[in-house]
């Protein structure tokens, strides 16, 4: 028995956001031979429920960068950050400006003017404002829709003052990449912090112990799988520690270079059904 944790964005889903059929086949195959395969995203769990339901999926899984780990019939581990880090990290972002989403226990939260401070953050990038198409464009500076999952605060003491609201992860985004260079490095002089990204206009931080490869190794815990016996495949840097921490680290084909270069193996991209190639190659 194997376990194959698996990146979402630029790994298993395509360009367009889908699961191929061939990668949905090499999964079922590799499950019905007794194999455990895991969800490791950085996306929240509600998400993460979401996509596996679309597809009839089931599967354990670690969401929002391993800091919550779920598996049938467990109640789902977290890693928070505590509430020091957290404004310490709030204090650094206000006085950028820059728009950024807590993933807690209970949902997403945003602050509530949101949309205007993506539309400021685009400002901070003419050339790439000019480049999106106009659906593109409305997209990005959309107020989310205020659910059960989306919700909103006017300032980060409003979540922190609540007992029973823990955060798992920060996501940031910065459209100016000399900013985004300088937000992370004052971050990262935060102590008990990991930084990371997940793409070319986000930051992302978590505590310093919750991170994809602790999402692994959580599930093959549970079920007794060694570490040695362990597969991951991904594509950027928040799927590092995953990627370090399995006996077996694959690569996307349409991976970040330094990625790939510290990898075991590169397999085909994303939208050339990596994933299925990489199971048929090393679990079936």
């Amino acid at each position: 028995m194997k376990l194959v944790a698996i990146d979402l964005d630029g790994t298993l889903l395509s360009s367009n956001l889908s699961i191929s059929e061939e990668n949905l086949t090499a999964i079922r195959e590799a499950q019905n031979e007794g194999n455990i395969i895991m969800i490791c995203s950085g996306r929240a769990p509600e998400s993460i429920r979401e996509l596996l339901d679309e597809y009839d999926f089931a599967c354990p899984f670690a969401a929002s960068n391993g800091t919550v780990v779920v598996i049938e019939g467990e109640k789902p581990k977290y890693i928070s950050m505590n509430k020091q880090n957290m404004l310490e990290a709030a204090e650094i972002l206000e006085s950028y400006g820059v728009p950024y989403k807590l993933y807690t226990n209970d949902g997403i939260w945003m602050p509530e003017d949101w949309s205007a401070k993506v539309r400021s953050a685009l400002q901070s990038n003419p050339e790439l404002a000019k480049c999106l198409l106009e659906s593109e464009y409305k997209q990005f500076i959309e107020q989310p829709k205020r659910t059960d999952n989306n919700r909103y605060f006017r300032h980060i003491q409003d979540v922190i003052n609540r007992g029973d609201l823990s955060v798992q992860k920060f996501f940031i985004l910065q459209f100016n990449q000399h900013t985004r260079k300088e937000i992370m490095e004052q971050l990262e002089n935060i102590a008990g912090i990991a930084v990371t990204t997940s793409g070319d206009y986000n930051v992302e931080i978590m505590d310093e112990k919750g991170n994809k490869g602790y999402g692994l190794k959580a599930v093959a815990k549970h079920y007794n799988i060694p570490l040695e016996q362990t597969i991951a495949i991904g594509d950027n840097f928040n799927d590092v520690p995953m990627l370090e921490a399995a006996g077996l680290s694959v690569a996307m084909g349409n991976a970040e270079p330094e990625v790939k270069e510290m990898c075991d193996i590169v397999t085909r991209t994303n939208d050339e059904h990596g994933v299925a190639y990489a199971i048929r190659q090393f679990v079936l």
